[in-house]
């Protein structure tokens, strides 16, 4: 077809969805991606970017639903910039992301599609979250508006009551908060002026232990309001371990990486995996899908096939969250953090659960691997968790170097994923297989648990 223009009016038929929750049309051979739509629905859609090979378009009108598509059963979808797939049922979300590892892994590595196992289902597709950091701004009166971005905007924040990826209690305790930002006048944070009081509030739970840990981000100069929330928030919500307050007079919209104090309680909540207690602190990284994340970490025991004897690597290791509860299979494990306090956490976590074999070292897995490959333990079995922009260069080559018969591949973006499984192969690992893990309903992301191996 001829190229479009921006704002031609197209009838599309869709027949995917790409990785990020886009619909895929070909009208003709030419790519048009359209949010919001699912697979064989046939819709109008107005252009709204067009590039050399492709055009993106917003859905207008769908003219004849797909098999997949259902009513989103949340108000404010599409407006609100969390939940991508909830028009669509949950069997079809999880077919789409599981096909999306598969053709990310062809594509990207060049390896074999049939080595994707059939996904995983999440526990639960509603209410599962155990962490949720909601934004506050002001509203067109000036109001206090306390959710998520807009979708595509930086700067107008959606109100939300409730969300349906946050518990009862995560809703509950949100609304607490905001009635007593109402009533001590803190006004929300305006991006745009860059003037307010309140910035965020982050709800964190220990979905098996019932505990919840609340963290308020405000500009300096609120710690006496903040330090009146603390007892009558526990009194509300008994379940109310501590409130932490995180100070940010900067531009930059961060609720993370900032200082903080206990405001009241204390700063830190429990949780349980596997049979292992676990501390973590506000900032501690942890799977936000608790019932699921039991289920993955089974599909990483399976991958790494423990049997007693072996030096385990516990690699961007967090709070031991992986390492922890599989010390008890292996012979030592060695567990590799760049983030101190999560180091801490982890020798913490260790020690309260009497796993005295866990050896927490505090470093930049990249570099760490190598300053100290003197001194460490040849591995047995090395498994890696990476944050979503993958191993990269130099923690592959890490990776190669330490040479672990057995690597456990724990994936929460199937391109970087595929991009590094392809530098594995070719430094010399087989893939064996891998394992989508839905930890993320409703959303287009997608958790997957890879197994590798090597002779010699």
């Amino acid at each position: 077809m001829e190229r479009p223009r921006p704002n031609d009016l197209l009838e599309l038929s869709v027949d995917d969805l790409a990785f990020g929750g886009q619909g895929v049309a070909r009208p003709e051979g030419f790519v048009v991606f359209c949010a919001d739509t699912a697979p064989g629905d046939r819709v109008r859609a107005r252009v709204r970017r067009v590039r050399r090979r492709f055009a993106e378009a917003a859905l207008e009108e769908v003219l004849e639903a797909g098999p997949g598509r259902i009513a989103p059963p949340c108000p404010y979808v599409p407006r609100c910039g969390g939940c991508r797939l909830q028009h669509l049922d949950y069997d079809a979300q999880l077919a789409a992301k599981a096909r999306q590892v598969a053709d990310h892994l062809e594509r990207i590595a060049g390896l074999d599609p049939a080595l994707v196992l059939p996904p995983d289902p999440a526990v639960e597709i509603f209410g599962y979250r155990n962490k949720m950091e909601y934004s506050a701004a002001p509203g067109p009166d000036g109001e206090l508006r306390l959710g998520f971005h807009a979708r595509g905007r930086w700067d107008e924040v959606i109100d939300i009551d409730p969300c349906l990826l946050a518990s009862p209690l995560g809703n509950a305790l949100r609304e607490s908060v905001r009635q007593w930002a109402l009533a001590e006048g803190l006004t929300p944070y305006d991006q745009r002026a860059q003037r307010g009081l309140l910035r965020h509030v982050v709800v964190r739970e220990g979905i098996a232990t019932g505990q919840a840990l609340v963290t308020v981000v405000t500009a300096t100069g609120v710690e006496a309001a903040v330090d009146r929330l603390g007892p009558p928030l526990a009194l509300r919500h008994p379940e109310l371990v501590g409130l932490v307050h995180a100070v940010n007079d900067g531009v930059a919209e961060v609720a993370t990486g900032l200082p903080w104090r206990v405001a009241w309680g204390r700063g830190w909540l429990e949780e349980q995996i596997r049979g292992i207690t676990l501390r973590l602190s506000p900032t501690a990284f942890f799977q936000t899908n608790t019932r699921t994340a039991e289920r993955l970490y089974e599909r990483v025991a399976e991958a790494a096939a423990l049997s007693g004897g072996e030096v385990l690597y516990d690699l961007f290791a967090g709070v031991g969250g992986i390492g922890i509860p599989l010390a008890d299979l292996a012979r030592e494990v060695v567990g590799v953090e760049i983030d101190p306090s999560s180091v801490e956490d982890a020798k913490g976590n260790a020690e309260r659960n009497g796993v005295d074999n866990y050896r927490p070292l505090c470093g930049d897995v990249g570099r760490l691997l190598r300053d100290r490959a003197a001194e460490l333990p040849a591995a047995d079995v090395a498994i890696v968790d990476p944050p979503r922009a993958g191993l990269q260069g130099r923690a592959v080559r890490r990776m190669l170097e330490l040479g672990a018969p057995t690597l456990v591949y724990v994936s929460c973006n199937p391109s970087t994923f595929a991009a590094d499984a392809k530098q594995l192969v070719e430094g010399g690992y087989r893939l064996e297989s891998v394992r989508p893990v839905d930890m993320f309903p409703q959303t287009p992301h997608i958790e997957a648990v890879a197994r590798l191996t090597r002779s010699g």
